[in-house]
């Protein structure tokens, strides 16, 4: 936990020498882009995009079963494998939001926070949008999920059933960069660190990630998008004396129809995790056509 907290120290402290050099009149004179995304959600990542200050948001987040079984259960929306997240974000001033989220999968509840720090503007005196996300999340599973042979071990060492609440923290944090190159092409990349308190004692606690996701506007209300998360296999932050497998890609591609108030995307992805921490973590399905299961996002804002 103290590492993770370390990381994120050093994050901020890289990013925030910069906010101020674009700040000031400069930054006054050349206003933000317009909509360089239709939404604070891209798949299973967030944009650098905040609503202005006073907007309550509402998102449903749903990913069905796999499409292996074909047919049979309706290419995955019958199938009993498919996860949801309810979620709530609120701005409470400007280019900052906050939320609370709950997902059917281990019910994770998540607090999480985005802070864009740089906006891009018209004239390009800012050229890129940058921003920080953190998602605090507590399994929420009975304890019983936690036994049955398996041993886990946390920072205070190696346990088979005394758990305590902190055991079931996992924390996310993401620095993103975008940028808005024309009318109909939005890109982002970003780098991520995930931490759990607690895992099965063949896992490594930590685990780095890199992000790359995008939309192509194809009319004013639809778009292609599309995301890639890439978790590193890195000896020096390993515990264990080989890299624990490494994990596989998140790769989802989709289409997004966006109002005012409303944005819904559909889209087809390997990764059945939800929340970003799950997402880089556990993600066993290699991109494969049987892995594939369809999802979809809408979100619904009101302006306070």
């Amino acid at each position: 936990m103290v590492k993770m907290k370390n990381y994120i120290l050093l994050l901020l402290l890289s990013i925030l020498p910069f906010s101020g050099i674009f700040a000031q009149e400069e930054q006054e004179k050349d206003k933000p882009v317009r909509a360089p995304f239709a939404s604070g959600y891209l798949i299973d990542n967030q944009t650098t995009m905040i609503p202005i200050k006073g907007t309550l948001e509402f998102a449903i987040q749903h990913k069905f079963g796999s499409i292996e079984n074909g047919i049979s259960d309706f290419y995955g929306i019958y199938s009993p494998g498919s996860n949801i997240r309810l979620g709530l974000n609120y701005v409470p001033i400007t280019n900052f939001q906050v939320g609370l989220g709950l997902s059917k999968e281990k019910m994770y509840t998540d607090l999480n926070a985005k802070w864009t720090i740089l906006e891009q503007t018209r004239e390009n005196t800012i050229p890129v949008a940058v921003a920080l996300y953190g998602v605090l999340a507590i399994d929420g599973r009975n304890e019983s999920a936690f036994g049955e042979g398996k041993v886990w071990h946390s920072g205070e060492g190696i346990s088979e059933f005394e758990m305590v609440l902190a055991d079931r923290f996992s924390y996310f944090s993401q620095l993103i960069v975008g940028r808005k190159f024309n009318h109909w092409l939005s890109l982002q990349t970003g780098v991520s660190f995930t931490h759990y308190n607690m895992v099965e004692r063949e896992f490594d606690h930590d685990k780095v990630g890199l992000h790359f996701n995008g939309r192509i506007n194809v009319s004013p209300q639809s778009s292609i998008i599309f995301n890639y998360d890439l978790p590193l296999k890195i000896q020096q932050i390993s515990e264990q004396l080989e890299v624990p497998k490494h994990h596989e890609p998140n790769v989802a591609l989709g289409i997004e129809i966006a109002t005012s108030t409303h944005a819904f995307q559909i889209y087809m992805g390997n990764s059945g995790g939800i929340i970003p921490q799950d997402v880089m973590m556990w993600n066993s399905n290699s991109f494969s056509w049987k892995n594939l299961a369809f999802g979809f996002t809408i979100t619904r804002i009101w302006n306070f």
